[in-house]
């Protein structure tokens, strides 16, 4: 780029007492954008019978319509840096804001399944750039508080994801279609760039900067504690984004209406909400977390096993389990992005690595998910599949130690 690089703000105590923004203004701007990473995702899967029968699409098909957007959060998560040190974190926020309003609206721009995909496309990339730079963010401006933070953008998050799942088949019935129903995140996009406003103009008044976030420093591979953080992320996207995609149509299968599906998916991604609140704050007064660790895992470990033997009978208590498991798993994964890391330009790198890694094992899973299917005609297979690769991931908590660090020379 001919461009000089922008200089990437520097911490709060650099800053010599310079208050970009007030508390109020950021904890809203943080909680409006965090309602757009996952609502259009969660959009989707209630929609998937509409969407086979109008565009004939087979199950592998139907899951890259999660597996696109989570391989994009994957593979744009490290040039996320790159942008923010050209442009600087808040404007690559607001430019990843456009990016899904961007993605949403081609969704539905025609009757091309090829704009269906590229819009999805850009919607993954958006979710990438805004997903990566959140928790440096939060290390920059709030370091003491990440967990009351990373609660704050978790909860908006789960409540985008819950409306979405909740709302899609009745939007999609009032309006005689399901393209209208995909473009609910469009409202949500304009809150977050009105909200997001405020926290761009403090940012462009803020004077100094720390060249530690430059982006010529690279991701923390040789760091033990870095790969294992990735490891275990990479374990939790996987099943998130398994149980997001194939929630809905397994309950489908079963019997259940696409509406009631919704539903469960809804009450799934709102359990999720409470482990979301819940877990990152109580995860700020443990200095071992490991016990929390086991619990998450141990709820979903459960609620997969009632999914496989009994999906209808028991099927809302399994949401609840899954969702509390799947919720607080992947909220302590954020919090040890920001606590497992010396400074902000750390967190970013640590960010960037680990959500390279784990959405691009993320990514595989709706689409293997539905490839067994097809393959086996049904879907207790790959639920038994999904549970037995979730309770394979207890050696990675047993190693989570309290004492871990990554360094900005890592």
């Amino acid at each position: 780029m001919s461009t000089p690089a922008a200089p990437v703000p520097a911490p709060p105590s650099e800053r010599e007492g310079v208050r970009p923004v007030g508390v109020a203004l950021f904890v809203t701007g943080i909680a409006l954008v965090a309602l757009n990473l996952r609502t259009p995702l969660a959009v989707v899967p209630p929609l998937t019978s509409a969407l086979e029968d109008d565009l004939g699409l087979s199950g592998p098909a139907v899951g890259l319509l999660t597996t696109l957007p989570v391989l994009c959060m994957g593979l744009f998560a490290p040039p996320a840096q790159r942008l923010a040190h050209a442009h600087g974190r808040e404007a690559t926020v607001a430019l990843a804001l456009l990016s899904l309003l961007a993605g949403t609206l081609l969704r539905v721009a025609g009757d091309l399944l090829a704009l269906l995909y590229a819009g999805t496309l850009l919607v993954g990339v958006g979710i990438a750039l805004i997903g990566t730079l959140l928790p440096g963010i939060v290390k920059d401006y709030a370091p003491r508080r990440a967990g009351l933070l990373t609660a704050v953008y978790l909860s908006a998050m789960m409540v985008g994801a819950t409306a979405a799942s909740a709302l899609a088949v009745p939007l999609a019935d009032a309006a005689g279609s399901w393209r209208e129903a995909l473009l609910l995140p469009v409202v949500l996009v304009v809150a977050g760039l009105v909200g997001w406003a405020p926290v761009l103009r403090g940012a462009r008044r803020r004077l100094g900067g720390d060249r530690a976030d430059a982006p010529r420093r690279r991701l923390p591979w040789s760091s033990p504690t870095a790969r294992l953080l990735a490891a275990y992320l990479a374990a939790q996207s996987l099943l998130f984004y398994t149980e997001l995609a194939w929630i809905a149509p397994t309950f489908v299968e079963e019997g259940s209406t696409d509406e009631a599906a919704g539903v469960h998916l809804a009450a799934f991604m709102a359990s999720q909400l409470v482990a979301s609140v819940g877990v990152p704050l109580l995860a700020d007064r443990l200095r071992d977390r490991r016990p929390l660790l086991l619990g998450v895992v141990g709820l979903s470990v459960v609620g997969l096993a009632g999914l496989v033997l009994a999906p209808v009978g028991g099927g809302w208590a399994w949401m609840v389990l899954l969702g509390l498991g799947g919720g607080g798993g992947f909220a302590l994964g954020l919090v040890h992005l920001a606590d497992w890391a010396d400074t902000p330009a750390t967190s970013a790198r640590l960010s960037g690595l680990g959500f390279l890694v784990s959405y691009c094992v993320g990514a595989t899973g709706p689409t293997l998910f539905g490839a067994l299917r097809d393959a086996t005609g049904g879907v207790t297979a790959p639920w038994v599949a999904l549970l037995a690769l979730t309770a394979a991931s207890v050696p990675l908590l047993l190693r989570m130690t309290p004492d871990r660090l990554v360094r900005a020379t890592d």
